[in-house]
């Protein structure tokens, strides 16, 4: 199968859904592990903090964000450390721009061009 052949699955979910660490790993079709370091990395995050692994929840968030890291790690071969460094760079990036974004629409309006 090529690229092009590829088949694009899409699963709606309620926007305040939560994931088990199980469904979060199917979803992201990784194990456990994985997903347990990239926690302790600071990477993604549990929607409450809880001592056991098996009893985290995650947000859709942290499954977007576990898929971020997914493809720098496989496109990039990025280690752990450089995987939350990066997504912590992107993070800050994407901020900015929304705040490039929002000065301008002022600007904009200061400057009557609304």
């Amino acid at each position: 199968m090529t690229d092009k052949d590829r088949i694009l699955s899409v699963e709606l979910v309620e926007p305040t859904a939560t994931f088990t660490l199980r469904e979060v790993c199917e979803r992201g079709d990784c194990h456990a592990e994985f997903v347990i370091k990239l926690v302790n990395y600071g990477v993604i995050a549990p929607v409450e903090e809880s001592p056991e692994a098996r009893q985290w929840q995650f947000d859709l968030d942290a499954l977007a964000r576990l898929r971020k890291a997914q493809r720098l790690q496989r496109d990039l071969k990025m280690n752990l450390p450089g995987l939350a460094m990066s997504l912590e760079l992107l993070d800050e990036v994407q901020e900015m721009r929304r705040e490039v974004d929002r000065l301008n629409r002022q600007l904009r309006h200061f400057m009557g061009d609304s």
